[in-house]
C-alpha cells in the first residue's frame, strides 16, 4: 500500500461506514415494510378465505419464505464476492431488492387474480431474502476491512444501524398511509410504501458508487489467493466457524422478531390494542435502537466482541419471562419500555459486534461467503420463523410462556457459542500468528 493510500484510509472508512449503513439501511426498509404489513393487511388481502390467526399464519409464512432464501443469497453473492469484489454485490442487491419490492406493491388482491396473488407474493419475497442474504455480508465486510484497527466492533455497528434506520423509515412511512380514511389503507394504501422504494433504492445506488473496493479483497486479489468456490472451503475447512456464528446470532434473531413482529400482531390481535399506538411505540424504540448500537459498537472495542455478546445472550435468558409480563399488562407505557429494553438494551449489545465477529471467523479469501453464510443461516432458521412459531405457541397452548422458554433455550446456546469462538479466536492467534495476521 503507498504513502497516498495509508493517508486516505481514515476517510475511506468512514465512507465505508456510511456507504454501508445508508445501504442496509434501505435493504432493510424494503424488507421490514414486507413484515409489517404482513402482520397488518396480507391475510386479508391476500389469504381471504383464512380467518383469524390461521389467515395470520399463512402471512407469516409468507414471510418466512424470504428468509428461506437467503442462504442461497449468501452462497451466490459470497461466491461472486470473495471471486471479483464486495462492492460490485452490494450495487447488484440493491438493484434487485429494490425491483422485487415495487413488485410487490404492484401485485393484485386474490379477489382480483385467485392464487396467483399469493403465488407471486412468494416468488417477490424469495427475490427479496436472495438479495438480503447477500447484502449483509457485503456491507459488514466493507465497513470491517476499511476499519483502523481496535475499531473494528463500532465501524462495523455502522451496517447493524441500517436495521433500526430501516425499520423507522418503515414505520413512519406506514403510519403516514395507515392515517388514511375510510377503508384506503387496506384497499390500496399499502402498496405506497413498496412504491416509493424505487426513489430510495436511487439514492442508495448513488451513494454506494463512491465506495472504493475492500483493501482485504485487493490483497487477496493481487497475492492470487482467489478461491475457485469458495463455498466448497467454508463447507470443507471452516464449517465448525459457520456453525458457531449461526448459534452465536440465533438469540438475537428470535428477540429482534419477537419484539419488532410477533408484539406488533400480538397486541392488536389479542390484546385489541390499537395498530396507531403499537407502530408509534416501534418509532420510539427504532430511535433508542439506532443510539444504542453504535454505544454498543464502541463498548465492544474495549470489553471484547465475544465477552459482550456473553453478557447479552444471559440477560436476554433473564429477562424474555419478564418482557412478556410486561407486554401482557395491556399498559402502554409497560409495552413500550419492555420493547425499548428488549431491543435497544439486549439485542443490540449481541448485534452490533457481529461484522466483526464474523469477519474474523473466516480468512479473507472466504470471508464474504463464510461471513454470509453464517448470518443468514440463523435468520433463515431463527429469525424468519419467530413470528410463525410464538403465534402457533400461543394458539395452542393460549399463554406466551412456551416462547419466552424457546427463547432462553437459544440464548443460552449464543452464550456458550459467542465463549467457543473466543476461545478458538485465541488458540488460532497463538498456534500460527503469521498466517491469522494474513489472513484478517
Amino acid at each position: 500500500m503507498s504513502a497516498t493510500d495509508v493517508g486516505k484510509m481514515p476517510d475511506q472508512s468512514r465512507r465505508a461506514a456510511i456507504g454501508s449503513f445508508v445501504g442496509t439501511t434501505l435493504e432493510w426498509y424494503d424488507f421490514f415494510i414486507y413484515g409489517t404489513l404482513a402482520a397488518l393487511v396480507f391475510g386479508p388481502v391476500f389469504f381471504p378465505e383464512q380467518d383469524g390467526v390461521v389467515g395470520t399464519l399463512a402471512a407469516f409464512a409468507t414471510f418466512a419464505v424470504g428468509f428461506a432464501a437467503r442462504p442461497l443469497g449468501s452462497i451466490l453473492f459470497g461466491h461472486f464476492g470473495d471471486r471479483i469484489g464486495r462492492k460490485n454485490m452490494l450495487v447488484l442487491t440493491l438493484m434487485i431488492m429494490g425491483i422485487s419490492t415495487v413488485l410487490i406493491g404492484c401485485i393484485p388482491s386474490y379477489a382480483e387474480i385467485g392464487v396467483w396473488a399469493p403465488a407471486l407474493l412468494v416468488i417477490f419475497r424469495v427475490m427479496q431474502g436472495v438479495a438480503l442474504g447477500g447484502e449483509w455480508g457485503g456491507a459488514a465486510l466493507m465497513s470491517v476491512e476499511h476499519a483502523p484497527e481496535r475499531k473494528k466492533g463500532i465501524f462495523g455497528s455502522a451496517t447493524q444501524m441500517g436495521s433500526p434506520a430501516g425499520s423507522l423509515l418503515a414505520v413512519v412511512v406506514i403510519a403516514v398511509v395507515a392515517n388514511l380514511s375510510g377503508d384506503a389503507f387496506n384497499e390500496w394504501g399499502w402498496r405506497i410504501p413498496f412504491w416509493a422504494s424505487a426513489v430510495i433504492v436511487l439514492i442508495g445506488l448513488y451513494i454506494r458508487a463512491g465506495i472504493t473496493e475492500s483493501h482485504d479483497f485487493e490483497i487477496v486479489k493481487k497475492a492470487d489467493g482467489l478461491v475457485k468456490l469458495p463455498i466448497g472451503e467454508v463447507l470443507k475447512h471452516n464449517w465448525r466457524n459457520v456453525l458457531v456464528g449461526a448459534g452465536l446470532g440465533a438469540a438475537n434473531n428470535a428477540i429482534y422478531y419477537m419484539v419488532a413482529v410477533y408484539t406488533l400482531a400480538y397486541a392488536t390481535g389479542t390484546l385489541g390494542l390499537p395498530k396507531t399506538d403499537i407502530l408509534n411505540h416501534l418509532t420510539i424504540v427504532s430511535v433508542f435502537y439506532l443510539v444504542s448500537i453504535p454505544f454498543f459498537g464502541w463498548l465492544s472495542d474495549r470489553i471484547g466482541l465475544r465477552r459482550q455478546v456473553v453478557y447479552a445472550a444471559l440477560l436476554s435468558a433473564v429477562f424474555v419471562i419478564p418482557y412478556f409480563m410486561m407486554i401482557d399488562s395491556g399498559n402502554a407505557l409497560v409495552i413500550l419500555l419492555a420493547m425499548i429494553i428488549g431491543l435497544a438494551v439486549i439485542q443490540s449489545a449481541a448485534y452490533a459486534p457481529q461484522p466483526a465477529i464474523y469477519s474474523e471467523l473466516f480468512p479473507a479469501r472466504i470471508r464474504y461467503t463464510g461471513a454470509s453464510l453464517s448470518y443468514a443461516l440463523p435468520t433463515t432458521l431463527v429469525g424468519g420463523t419467530t413470528p410463525f412459531i410464538a403465534t402457533w405457541l400461543f394458539s395452542v397452548t393460549q399463554s406466551n410462556l412456551a416462547m419466552a422458554g424457546y427463547i432462553i433455550v437459544l440464548s443460552l446456546v449464543a452464550a456458550f457459542c459467542a465463549e467457543v469462538a473466543h476461545r478458538q479466536h485465541r488458540k488460532a492467534a497463538t498456534a500460527a500468528p503469521a498466517l491469522v495476521t494474513a489472513d484478517v
